[in-house]
Order: C-alpha cells, then structure tokens, then sequence
C-alpha cells in the first residue's frame, strides 16, 4: 500500500465558518453537543449564525441562555424546532414556544441521549419504561416486557453534530473534560457529519488510546478553540453568617 493511503488524514480547518462549509444547509437536523453553557461548540453554533441558513431543526438538551449558544440562532430565528429536554433559563425560548412561533419536542433527558447514542449506533428504535402513561407516549407505539409497559422511540441521526471537545488529534480522535463530556459523545456518533471544536490540538499519538472518548472514525473536521468562554449560567451565593 502505497504511503499516502496509509497516512492519517489531517481534519482540521482554519476556522468554524470554514469547517461548516459545504456542509449546512436550510432545513437540516442539526445535533448540538453540551448542556446548559457547559461544552457547547460556541465558535461552531456562531458561524451557523453567521453561514444564515434556516429552517433548522435543532436537537439539543435545551437551548443554553439568551444571546449565547443556541440562544444566537433562537434570536435570529433559524431554528423551526427544537428536540430537548426542557427550555432551562432561555427566556426567548420560552417566548417563543408560548406564542406559537417555535415547535417544541420535548423529550425526557435521558430517552433524548439514547435516541442520538441509538442513532449513532445504526439502530432504529427502542423500547423504554420512561414516559408510558404520559404525553409523552401519545401516538407511539407500545408494547409489554415482563410486566412493564414501554414506549417505542425512534433513534435520532442528524444531517450535521456540533460538538465541543477538550483535546483532540488531527485524525479526530477527541477526549472530553469531565461535565463537558455529557451530550457531546452521543450527538458525535449521531451526526451524518460531525464537526469538533476543541481546545487542544496534539499529535497524533499523543493520546492514549484508552483515554479516547470519540474514535476519529466519527469525526469529519476540527476547528481550534484555545480560549473558550467561560461562563457560569446560575450564581448562587449566600449571605455572609449563613
């Protein structure tokens, strides 16, 4: 074989707005890693901003704060639907899904992580106990397991996955950083492509294979992030004495 087939492909790009080129367009599902401000692909999430595409449905543990993650493309009204868990601290979110003007499909958390690991993993559906008797289970499928009713879910697999790693070589192998593990892994796995934003670029070999969280396999392109915000979505404080 000759050298140039066996070398590793270098996936990294110059910037988000070149990482996400070629790649976005209207109307697509886009998988957004993080939860909360906590592992968002903030330089990613601000060139989809800026690329202009709309229609998007957005498939997301929610939609961060106003004016920051996917709070940016909320304002500018890119996204038609969101797929989450809950509207957390988003007040245009809230807004927005009050009035009308947003579809909402809410999905209890850990159902929403196991339909993009599902996706991710080629199967089409599963069968769980969350959510039977609820709003949740109305128009699906239902069948009994051992006495236990469950709910049938489908698997989500998203056009694009946006996420945010801490450290990652240039064939894509990426390692997350404690919380900021949480939905990124499973929407990496459930993107047709998926695209990193990652703190730390190293060489490869660099990272012990057994410290590597997302096979490079999965991931199409990498942009460097080395200074990413760091922001705290609720402060609480006490009171001096108490």
């Amino acid at each position: 074989m000759p050298d140039a087939a066996r070398r590793p492909r270098d996936k990294r790009y110059a910037s988000a707005a070149e990482a996400l080129r070629g790649v976005v367009a209207n109307n697509q599902v886009i998988a957004v890693g993080g939860f909360g401000l906590c592992g968002i692909p903030e330089l990613l999430i601000e060139a989809l901003r800026d690329s202009g595409v709309t229609g998007l449905t957005a498939v997301s543990n929610n939609a961060g704060i106003d004016g920051v993650g996917l709070g940016l493309l909320l304002q500018t009204r890119q996204i038609r639907k969101m797929v989450s868990s809950y509207v957390g601290e988003n007040k245009e979110f809230e807004r927005q899904f009050l009035a009308g003007e947003l579809e909402v499909e809410f999905t209890p958390q850990g159902t929403l992580a196991e339909k993009l690991r599902a996706g991710g993993a080629g199967i089409p559906a599963f069968f769980t106990r969350t959510g039977y008797g609820t709003q949740v289970a109305e128009g699906k499928e239902t069948r009994e397991f051992d006495g236990h009713m469950y709910v049938m879910e489908r698997s989500i697999v998203a056009d694009v996955a946006l996420v945010k790693a801490w450290k990652a070589d240039p064939s894509g192998n990426l390692v997350f950083r404690k919380t900021a593990r949480n939905f990124n892994p499973m929407a990496a796995t459930a993107g047709k492509v998926c695209i990193a934003e990652v703190e730390e670029i190293v060489a490869i070999g660099e990272i012990d294979p057994d410290q590597v969280h997302t096979p490079g396999i999965y991931v199409d392109r990498i942009v460097h992030n080395p200074a990413p915000s760091r922001r705290i979505e609720q402060r609480t404080v006490r009171a001096k004495g108490e």
